[in-house]
């Protein structure tokens, strides 16, 4: 039997000789659920989820729903005793790892690859970006600052250019170019500025009441 952590390593070693450049970001909040991996590669974002051996499906309803919001393409990984049946559990655009213990040594292959996710959402897309990332982002595509707005905010003027002003090829090429450069160590840093920026927005929004 295949656990989660038996799986981790080798599916981010086979990631990497499928795809190339890629960026692993691991558990990742997705709206009510929690992305295993989120893959970033060079034009798009993929979401992905670990289901081992132990796993059930309870929760696969939801966490699609949520994964479809989010992600460019999708992707199950499952243990070996899921693999007979998992095509019924997740859509046809979903993609399909399987992993199997084979002599001592973890093998895995497409049993499914992931086609273009048509549900996903830029909006929902955008907001896994950082405030700080979204300013670069208006900036690239020559974009008020909107300094003293939410980010839910920025997220919605974004879209409301797409694709009219700006291409949906470019905006996923800009996207995944700010997650690999994404620098997790001034994670307090970037928290601290949202804070003050939200502090900010609250004060002009009590002004304008009274």
């Amino acid at each position: 039997m295949l656990y989660d952590k038996d799986i981790r390593e080798p599916l981010f070693d086979f990631l990497e000789e499928t795809y190339g450049k890629i960026r692993i970001i691991e558990e990742k909040t997705t709206g009510k659920s929690r992305a295993d991996i989120v893959m970033v590669a060079p034009d798009a974002l993929y979401g992905i989820e670990i289901k081992s051996d132990a796993d059930t499906y309870a929760r696969l309803g939801s966490q699609i729903k949520d994964y479809d919001q989010y992600y460019d393409y999708n992707i199950v990984a499952v243990g070996s005793s899921h693999g007979l049946h998992i095509s019924e559990h997740v859509p046809d655009y979903w993609g399909i790892i399987t992993v199997e213990e084979v002599d001592g040594e973890i093998d895995l292959y497409f049993l499914r690859k992931p086609g273009m996710n048509p549900r996903m959402k830029w909006e929902r897309k955008l907001s896994i970006l950082w405030r700080t990332e979204l300013a670069l982002l208006q900036e690239w595509n020559d974009m008020p600052k909107y300094k003293d707005k939410s980010k839910r905010f920025v997220c919605q003027k974004i879209n409301e250019r797409i694709p009219q002003k700006i291409s949906e090829e470019k905006l996923k090429y800009e996207i995944s170019e700010l997650l690999f450069e994404r620098d997790y160590n001034n994670v307090e840093l970037m928290m601290e500025w949202a804070k003050k920026r939200q502090i900010l927005a609250k004060n002009k929004e009590r002004k304008n009441y009274k």
